[in-house]
This record gives C-alpha cells, structure tokens and sequence, in this order.
C-alpha cells in the first residue's frame, strides 16, 4: 500500500464500494493528503482546518503495516445489531468533529466510548482470529531499528538504555500470563479518531475513524491503549508538537467508569450476580493495564522508526522517550495497582 494513491474517503463508504482494505477507510484521520488524493504515507495535513485537526502522525510509512496484508472488508453488516464502522452511516455533518483529548475523560463521553468500543470488539471479520499481529509488528519494528545505518545512532542508543529486546521478552512473558480476551480491535482509539457526531447523549453520537490498524488482538490492548491516550495530546503548536500529562492517566475510578459501561454492552442481556460483576471488573482492571504497557511499547518502537523515516515535522524520539519513561513508570506500579479514585 505504501506511496499507492487512492480515491479519497470523506465518509463512509457504500456497500457496493466494498470489498476495500482497510487502510483505505480514512474519513478524517491519519492518512488524507488534502482533497482528491490519499497517499497512506503521509499524515492529514492539508486543506482548511488541518491545524485544528492536528494529531500524531501514525500513518504507515512504508514499513509499518501489520505483520498481513490489509484484510477484506465484508461484504455486508457482520450481524443484525448496528455495526459500529461507518458502513451504512450518512456521511458526517458539517458540526461533526474530533473528540479532543481533555473530552476524553468526560463522563458521558468515556461512557459513550466504551459502548462504542464493546460494540466494534463484537465484531466478526471474515479472517484470521490469531492475535499475531501485536508482538509480530513490535519484533518487526525492532528487526528494522536494528538494521538502521549509522544515521540511526541516536535511534539506537535508545533502544540500548532501556534494553528493549531484553524488555520485550518481560512484556510478552506477563502478557501470557494475563488473561485477555482475542476481539476484533480498532487498536488506535484516541481522540482524533473518534468523531463526535451530535451532542454526546450515548454511543450513537459517535463514529469510529481510522482503521489502518484495526485486526484481531487482544482486548486489553485496545482498552489500555485508549486509557494511555488520555495522557497525550497531539494539537500542541510548538515542538514537539505534543504534550504529555502523565497524571491524566485514569484513576481507577474513572477505569472502573469505563469498564462498567463496556461490560454493560458486552454482557447486555445477561444476569450478572453482584459477586461476578465486582470479579469481571478487578480483572479487567488488571488485564487493561497490563496491556497499557504493550501500548507504550508499541508506539515507543514504531515512533523511534519514524524518526529515521518520516519528513512530518514531530518529535519522535521525544514521543518514544516519553512512551518508555511511562512504561517502565507504570510497570512499576502493576504489584500493587490502585491508583487515586
């Protein structure tokens, strides 16, 4: 797909227009190079309105697709209950935005999200449900860090103060150690790809975008990736054009908020015992923020290879210090996980 010019996207796509990979859906993130064209190289950043629009960068660069080829779209709604992509939605009105990040601890927002959220994990795609593509992309990453010529050197240094090859192998030994789930995973939901359609009320005020990264995963990681992406945010206008707070990071009782409502969604219907629904949750807190740390490691790595790849002005090996300054920070809080409520 990399430097591949395609029809650009503004909305949802129709059915007849299906099947399509799913890099190809972009209605307004990452990925759009102005009106007409789409080159998935490169990040939205043309037209009117692209400052206010601003976010992180993380379309594909030639070599960070998953480890498969970009699966098929089906070719109709995977089951009777309004599918969260935008198959069938009217294209978005003139008043639709982008979530900002401050809204992402909202009440009625994070609520709206996490329905939303359950709703694309009850997916069924037509392909493969073996969660490869998490620490298979990470050892990919790491494999083309490595291989770096010399310019790489300030890449490579980083990569030796916090012995990632060495760490990677201590994320995957807890994470098989940790429950979690296989779903169909957007697996990049922060703000910019969440639009919000109409006044927050529930989830049908919100839209999905951006699914360039979307496979089967494990469902921790998209919900730990979610919560990590409170800390950032991607519209700072000086350098390096993002600012972390780390102490945005949720409090439990803000996690519990969410799960709550996720929980809600995936088990609608069902009879829950009180004893069951306090367990679900404790281990769904466990289980989220182990996966919070494979987010880091996650985006540490693909943003130390974009700095030896990308033209986009973004300070990418800040953002991959910062990542790993979280990761091991919050690695070290896991023995005893109760943060503030």
């Amino acid at each position: 797909m990399a430097g591949q010019s395609l029809p650009c996207v503004g909305a949802a796509l129709p059915l007849a227009s299906w099947p399509l990979p799913l890099a190809v859906l972009l209605p307004s993130g990452r990925g759009l190079l102005g009106p007409g064209k789409c080159d998935v190289r490169h990040p939205c950043g043309a037209g009117p309105g692209a400052s206010a629009l601003r976010s992180l960068p993380r379309g594909p660069t030639g070599t960070v697709h998953p480890s498969e080829p970009s699966p098929a779209l089906p070719e109709g709604p995977p089951s009777p209950s309004p599918s969260p992509l935008p198959v069938s939605a009217p294209h978005p009105s003139p008043q639709s935005r982008p979530l900002k990040t401050r809204e992402l601890r909202e009440p009625v927002l994070s609520a709206a999200i996490a329905t939303k959220m359950a709703q694309f994990h009850g997916m069924e795609m037509p392909f493969t449900k073996e969660p490869h593509w998490l620490f298979g992309t990470m050892e990919r990453y790491l494999k083309q860090i490595l291989d770096l010529p010399a310019p790489g050197l300030p890449q490579m240094n980083l990569l030796e103060t916090y012995s990632l090859k060495d760490e990677m192998g201590s994320l995957r030994r807890l994470l098989e150690s940790t429950p979690s789930p296989v779903v169909f995973c957007h697996n990049d939901i922060q703000e910019g790809n969440i639009l919000l359609l109409s006044e927050p009320e529930n989830a049908d005020s919100l839209m999905l975008v951006d699914f360039e990264y979307s496979s089967y995963n494990y469902r921790g990681f998209d919900i730990g990736n979610h919560f990590c992406e409170w800390v950032y945010n991607y519209t700072h206008e000086e350098w390096p054009f993002y600012k972390a707070q780390p102490a945005d990071y949720p409090t439990r009782g803000q996690q519990l908020h969410f799960i709550r409502h996720y929980l809600a969604e995936v088990k609608k219907g069902e009879i829950v015992s009180q004893e069951e629904q306090s367990n679900l949750e404790e281990d769904l807190l466990v289980e989220v923020n182990r996966y919070a740390l494979a987010s880091h490691f996650f985006w540490g790595l693909w943003s130390i290879l974009q700095a030896s790849m990308s033209t986009i002005e973004f300070g990418y090996l800040e953002y991959a210090q910062s990542r790993f300054q979280l990761y091991f920070q919050q690695k070290g809080q896991l023995t005893s996980f109760h943060p503030p409520s």
